[in-house]
């Protein structure tokens, strides 16, 4: 493989780690809200990734983060946490601005009184 390629695909496999890294804690966020359990998985999680931060193997590389994403979907939370105001929130639109085309009418029938 050229070294063109080679730096490719290492380029390629940081990025895998790096999103598999933050997918796993939003992940276990979803399932230990409280942060000091959070804190304690985060923990746990770094240490893992830690762990395999020298392998240079660009094979064991690929199967290492296969096996993290394979993990990570066995792991995924039925009911991932969403921010309350983001999409699929539940405070998402819950007072949406009036439509413009509706008119508001302040003073109903004294209208004419204003006209003046």
């Amino acid at each position: 493989m050229s070294s063109a390629a080679n730096a490719a695909k290492r380029a390629l496999q940081q990025e895998r780690t790096r999103l598999l890294y933050r997918r796993s804690l939003k992940q276990i966020l979803s399932w230990a809200v409280h942060r000091e359990i959070f804190y304690v998985e985060a923990s746990k999680t770094r240490a893992a990734f830690e762990a395999n931060r020298n392998v240079e193997d660009i094979s064991r590389i690929d199967r290492l983060i296969g096996e993290g994403e394979a993990k990570l979907e066995k792991m995924r939370h039925p009911d991932p946490y969403t921010v309350p105001w983001a999409p699929g929130g539940s405070k998402y639109a819950r007072s949406p601005p009036v439509p413009e085309e509706i008119g508001l009418v302040y003073d109903f029938g004294r209208q004419e009184e204003w006209d003046k």
